[in-house]
């Protein structure tokens, strides 16, 4: 029976020599940084057109992680190839053959894989941040304001856990097209259509996407937003038991199911 630090070499083996996980966390830093720096340049230069209410509730740390939306599509790819690219080429037998017993098999995906996205996460976050106050100009804060570096750090928690909850869920549907084709509307379309409505409102505060997003925000109304119910620790807390929900089911079935 392989014992847990031979399974969480082998699970690094897997990430590092498939190229597609590799340039799906490359292409994560490389969106979220450009669209950030682009955006933080473009309100600089426009920030004396912005509507009253917006220019007293700016918050620069925010800007700079303009490109989290895309950013964060990149991390929900990340997540599901690692878990679905096993499916898809059969290598689950295989992987299941030599690790039988399943927690750890799947804990030590889970490990390597949720480390690997914090670290890029956190690159990340403190790459957009740096940048991003450069091209503010005289709108830019620093690290050392009054809860900037908390914001700053969780933005890279906020990615890491969006590739944590991508794995549960492509865990539980064993197939990458299926996950995709779920979370890629979930996070980009539905989440943002319905935080808009006004009935659906008060439901898309408690998304996870929506919740986690809080960490990021200095100013709790930023740029003349809703303010959620919850603070920025809270609304992590709400991601984290939807990641912690998504795991534990991606569990159950892959206890239940053969592969």
């Amino acid at each position: 029976m392989a014992s847990v630090p031979a399974v969480l070499r082998s699970e690094w083996t897997k990430i590092r020599t498939v190229s597609s996980t590799t340039w799906t966390l490359i292409s994560a830093l490389v969106v979220t940084v450009a669209l950030g720096a682009a955006l933080s340049a473009l309100l600089n230069s426009t920030f004396d057109e912005l509507p009253a209410p917006q220019q007293a509730t700016f918050d620069p740390t925010f800007t700079s992680f303009s490109g989290m939306t895309l950013g964060q599509l990149a991390m929900v790819v990340f997540g599901v190839l690692v878990v679905g690219s096993e499916y898809s080429s059969g290598m689950i037998r295989t992987s299941l053959a030599a690790v039988p017993r399943r927690g750890t098999f799947l804990f030590s995906k889970v490990l390597v894989a949720g480390a690997l996205a914090l670290v890029v996460g956190l690159v990340t976050g403190f790459v957009s941040f740096f940048l991003g106050q450069a091209l503010l100009g005289d709108h830019s804060t620093t690290i050392g304001a009054p809860n900037v570096l908390r914001a700053v750090i969780g933005s890279g928690l906020y990615m890491a856990l969006i590739a944590l909850f991508s794995m549960g869920v492509a865990t539980m549907l064993r197939s990458s097209m299926l996950s995709l084709g779920i979370l890629m509307p979930f996070f980009f379309l539905v989440s943002q259509i319905l935080s808009a409505v006004p009935v659906a409102k008060e439901v898309a505060h408690y998304f996870p996407d929506r919740a986690g997003s809080r960490i990021m925000q200095v100013l709790p109304d930023a740029m003349n937003s809703e303010e959620a119910p919850y603070g920025p620790w809270g609304g992590l807390g709400i991601m984290v038991l939807w990641v912690a929900a998504a795991l534990v089911g991606g569990f159950l079935v892959l206890r239940k199911r053969d592969a």
